[in-house]
């Protein structure tokens, strides 16, 4: 690297800098120019709103990129020379490109080139920026490179200075130092379902969260109306890379975490493991089926079951063949639940006004029926409002919604036991609890697959379309109005006399037109609109550490993406809920027949070797058969162990060994709860998921394992995290699998 060489790569950066400044200063006016706007009415209001947002949207992704907005070149062996950044660029009068985003064709050998296969590229150039500033460049001559294999790192010096740079508690976008392999899953096909299996510290998450930025790239008219939704296995996680994909430029995907997906409910209740574990059984679909079926209710065959109605002074009957009969017909209809609820109603009301006709309506004397059709409607009509009616329709087929479809099972020990005679008594047991304390994740794909059997209440759907017919009719005499005043002044004297026809509003709008325009627009993204709506289809889903969902979890996230164009990536090694997958097989095949493929990730960027190798030995006693990423780095500083009661001074002192840089204890549940409120920086295995560290402490390693039955995979989690320093603490002697030679005391 010369001076020379920086200041010619300072001008070229300059000069991206002043393109991206002018466009967004183009942008911006564009903005204020439409907030300043006049306009009246309230078509007009929406129109400006709608625009403002467009072109804030484009502003919050412009300034999103300033960071690093170039960081990378390629000279070709033909001459040209490409430079890469985080968007494109073009030059506004020429439309010279200036820049070319990261994830066009043209960008792609700057991170696949290799010596054997060079790409047509003759050298690679990293930069490394300090805000607008250049500060360091490194290149690979692969021309010159002829020894170069593919699995060979590329941009080395690049990649080892992100790795070993301190972690700042947010998750940082990798796409300066986006390697072959994750390249490859990046720009993969998006058709159809890739799971990608990747061991800890290989970049699983950094390469789904560029891969949703990429499909946005390419399919971006289709994806920003249909939302990219990003499932992550908690808050934490999610709060961890949220910053990502806004540093990419892209604004327009849901982040949620399965307990956020039914919209209304908050999933915060926590519940035992084995509660979980049967929550999350394919079998509570049975389960859920047979609780809707259960509240299908008929009477039974004595005299005294005969379902009794009051209804003006006189006493109806409803006796099982009525009810069986009505309850057949709603069922043989194909509907769901809610939607099938009339068909009993007309069957019941037409069976009570026969019942009650007969004996009001009777001539005593020749025993005849005197009264006629109108009649008979006028009594069915009366019934349908009779509270005594509504009351044995609520009986007979209740209006129901998931909550209390649920509530009301897993209060009563004699509905779990009817709809789910398949599982024990201890498992029911597990279902049991009172009435109220909110809903816990587990309960979200229940709640789920309730909403798909018992649909929406009609009446309900009724009276909200009652209701914007309603306020159509109020638009549209508004309009009226308004072409009224405009008509009445449509013609004018002139001079002579005559009277002159003028184009007027009628000439260029009828009422329903006006009418139509003055419509309330939703003012809502895609996306909020998608988390507001449970039956959304997403244009794309990608489920972050995937092998921990359950088989209802499962059943819930193919509803969401019926186009079944999914990203999934996780570690089967790392399970560690008491539901997750012991194999993708087992995950997806009863969705999806075995139509989905694998790629792997191998390589470990995050763990350094040194602990890498204490994992493995855990790995190995997990799973024999599975093999450890290779660590690409060394950092010369081993792992340590100590005994429990040394716990706060050794967090003191690695709080000082990272300084500025990020430390985690993560402990057994309850200790992880209680160092928590002491003011540590303390997490359970569950909550860690996901993240990185540049110093963990796992405190008490045995217990870590005895608190769960996947509790070796726990472990594995916990000693993964970290980035540069390790420390295990521990009571009595290191517990197996962890072998003393590995550690320095």
């Amino acid at each position: 690297m010369s001076i020379r060489e920086i200041d010619v790569e300072q001008a070229c950066v300059d000069r991206l800098y002043a393109c991206l400044d002018d466009l967004r200063a183009r942008v911006g006016d564009r903005l204020g120019r439409t907030l300043a706007q006049l306009g009246s009415g309230h078509q007009a209001l929406v129109e400006r709103e709608t625009a403002a947002a467009e072109y804030a949207e484009q502003l919050a992704r412009l300034n999103a990129v300033e960071s690093g907005l170039c960081f990378g070149r390629l000279d070709l062996m033909d001459g040209q020379i490409h430079r890469i950044g985080r968007l494109g660029l073009r030059a506004e009068n020429s439309g010279e490109p200036l820049l070319i985003d990261w994830r066009a064709p043209a960008a792609r050998p700057f991170y696949v080139a290799t010596g054997i296969v060079p790409e047509g590229v003759r050298r690679r150039r990293h930069l490394s920026t300090d805000g607008r500033r250049v500060v360091d460049l490194q290149d690979e001559l692969l021309e010159l490179t002829d020894h170069q294999e593919h699995g060979e790192l590329t941009g080395e010096a690049a990649l080892l200075a992100a790795l070993n740079a301190s972690r700042t508690g947010r998750m940082s976008d990798i796409v300066a130092t986006i390697q072959g392999e994750q390249d490859r899953i990046i720009r993969a096909d998006h058709r159809g379902v890739l799971v990608v299996q990747g061991g800890p510290g290989t970049g699983k998450t950094a390469v789904a969260l560029h891969r949703a930025a990429y499909l946005l790239y390419t399919r971006r008219a289709q994806l920003a109306k249909q939302v990219v939704l990003i499932v992550g296995p908690n808050a934490a996680f999610l709060r961890y890379i949220d910053q990502v994909l806004p540093s990419l430029g892209e604004t327009g995907v849901r982040l949620a975490t399965i307990g956020e997906l039914f919209p209304g409910v908050a999933a915060e209740r926590a519940e035992p493991a084995r509660t979980t574990e049967v929550k999350g059984r394919a079998a509570m679909a049975r389960v859920i089926a047979a609780a809707v079926r259960d509240r299908q209710w008929v009477p039974g065959w004595e005299p005294e079951e005969t379902l009794l109605v009051e209804y003006e002074g006189e006493v109806l009957r409803l006796a099982r063949p009525v009810c069986a009969g009505a309850r057949e017909a709603a069922r043989s209809a194909g509907l769901t639940h809610n939607q099938a609820r009339p068909i009993v109603e007309q069957r019941i009301v037409a069976a009570l006004a026969e019942q009650y006709a007969e004996l009001i309506g009777t001539d005593p004397l020749g025993g005849e029926n005197l009264l006629d059709a109108g009649s008979l409607a006028a009594i069915r009509q009366e019934l349908r409002a009779s509270p005594g009616v509504r009351a044995a329709l609520d009986r007979l087929w209740p209006r129901l919604t998931p909550q209390r479809l649920l509530t009301e099972l897993f209060a009563s020990p004699g509905r779990l036991a009817t709809a789910a005679p398949q599982l024990s008594a201890v498992e029911r047991q597990a279902l049991l609890r009172a009435p109220g304390g909110g809903w816990s994740q587990a309960d979200v794909p229940l709640l789920d697959e309730a909403a798909e059997l018992l649909g929406p209440d009609e009446e309900r759907r009724q009276a909200r379309r009652a209701d914007t017919e309603r306020a159509r009719q109020r638009r549209l005499a508004y309009a009226q109005e308004a072409l009224d005043v405009a008509y009445g002044s449509r013609s004018v004297d002139l001079e002579d006399g005559e009277e002159a026809e003028l184009l007027s509003a009628y000439d260029l709008v009828d009422a329903d037109r006006l009418a139509e325009r003055q419509q309330w627009r939703d003012p809502r993204t895609a996306a909020e609109r998608a988390a507001a709506d449970r039956a959304w289809a997403y244009g794309h889903l990608i489920v972050d550490e995937a092998q921990e969902l359950s088989a209802m979890d499962w059943r819930m996230l193919m509803r969401r993406c019926p186009s079944r164009s999914m990203t999934l990536v996780g570690d089967v090694a790392q399970t560690g809920a008491p539901g997750g997958a012991d194999s993708w097989a087992e995950a997806l095949d009863p969705y999806l027949a075995g139509r989905w493929r694998l790629a792997r990730l191998d390589v470990n960027y995050r763990t350094p070797a040194e602990i890498a190798a204490v994992a493995a030995d855990v790995l190995a006693a997990l799973d024999a058969g599975s093999a450890a990423p290779s660590a690409v780095r060394e950092t010369g500083v081993r792992p340590w162990h100590a005994p429990e009661e040394a716990l706060p001074r050794l967090v003191a002192q690695e709080t000082a060994a990272v300084g500025e840089g990020s430390l985690a204890v993560i402990a057994p549940t309850a200790d992880a709860a209680t160092l928590a409120q002491l003011g540590l920086p303390a997490l359970s295995v569950q909550r860690a998921k996901g993240l990185e560290f540049d110093s963990v402490i796992v405190l008490d390693p045995a217990g870590i394992v005895a608190e769960s039955p996947r509790g070796l995979s726990d472990l594995y989690v916990a000693l993964t995290r970290a980035t540069q320093r390790l420390g295990v603490v521990h009571p009595g002697e290191l517990p197996a699998p962890l072998r003393a030679e590995r550690f320095d005391r």
